[in-house]
């Protein structure tokens, strides 16, 4: 009788189901298995640490008290079309085209406000002025915007372009503009090119008010400005039209395990724990068979996801997509 308790303790150890790791091929089985929206696949090695994962959720949850004021547009329905992409509404923009790569630091934040900033300085310029602006720069400098590669704010990103202004710079080892990105991609592969991603905690830059070395401009008048930062409500109408009438606009949301797996399709969580907020570039929308979505592009480099880019359900604030959407103006644009 004694022995009861224990073989019911090992029977009930027994039943319990094995935690599947995330990044395994069972657990992208077992999402593709789930749903039909999309489709899931290898997008790291199974051998990447989930520290670095995380740390790659650059957006903590009181960054809403960070957020601008809100701008609202006047609407026609009429107005908005069925789909849009700005990289084909902007052909003249490289930048939107381009896909970055925070490396290991929670710098998402920084990249989502540095690659619509520059979008949006090509878009007001009508193709005139095309700059990368340096997330580096705005990752170490702005002290108000959080904690650097620990994470950060985007509306208070928009708001230290306004204020303060952020140099040019592109990606790790480009040699573009005044201060490129200080930390380099890793390979989130098993074979590539690129140093094995590790869970160890890269620094934020320092804040170095000079340009590297064959830049000719100087920090200072390099520096590029907005004239104004705000806040787009959660209404998809008033997204929509601040997209097609300014440019990409940085956006957060949830992300949770599933989507590590991304490839193609309209994306809508199935499985998986929450990581943490994370800070993305919005392109644009469509629908893909009968389901309504934002384009985006995200700063994991290229070989993630889509080239880069995901679809994400449109319309139901799915994972908090459409609650933080920041953007601003160009100084000087028309």
């Amino acid at each position: 009788m004694r022995t009861l308790p224990i073989l019911t303790i090992i029977c009930t150890a027994a039943s319990l189901s094995v935690a599947v790791h995330p990044l395994s091929k069972e657990f992208i089985q077992q999402i593709n298995e789930k749903q039909s929206t999309w489709k899931a696949g290898p997008n790291f090695a199974e051998n990447v640490p989930m520290s670095y994962i995380r740390r790659l959720m650059g957006v903590p949850p009181n960054s809403k008290y960070h957020m601008p004021s809100v701008k609202r547009h006047l609407l026609d329905a009429m107005e908005i079309p069925d789909d849009f992409d700005a990289r084909k509404q902007w052909p003249n923009c490289p930048t939107i085209r381009e896909i970055r790569d925070q490396g290991s630091c929670g710098s998402c934040w920084a990249f989502g406000a540095v690659e619509a900033m520059s979008d949006r300085v090509c878009i007001h310029s009508k193709g005139a002025v095309n700059v990368r602006l340096s997330a580096d720069d705005l990752v170490s400098c702005c002290y108000s915007c959080g904690m650097g590669c620990n994470g950060g704010f985007p509306g208070a990103a928009w708001h230290y372009w306004v204020n303060k202004g952020i140099v040019s710079g592109g990606s790790f080892g480009s040699n573009q503009g005044c201060r490129p990105y200080e930390i380099a991609p890793c390979e989130h592969h098993v074979n590539g090119t690129r140093p094995p991603c590790t869970g160890d905690d890269n620094k934020t830059p320092s804040c170095k008010q000079q340009c590297e070395k064959g830049y000719n401009v100087p920090y200072k008048k390099d520096k590029n400005f907005g004239k104004e930062a705000y806040s787009i409500s959660s209404e998809v109408q008033q997204i929509q039209k601040e997209i097609m009438t300014n440019g990409p606009v940085e956006g957060a949301f949830e992300v949770y395990e599933d989507l590590l797996s991304y490839k193609k399709g309209v994306y809508q969580h199935v499985k998986g724990e929450a990581l943490g907020g994370h800070a993305i570039r919005i392109l644009g929308w469509g629908t893909e068979k009968g389901t309504p979505y934002w384009l985006i592009a995200n700063s994991w480099n290229s070989d993630w996801g889509d080239n880069g880019t995901f679809k994400i359900l449109r319309g139901e604030d799915h994972c908090g997509i459409e609650s933080s959407i920041v953007a601003g103006i160009p100084k000087d644009s028309s």
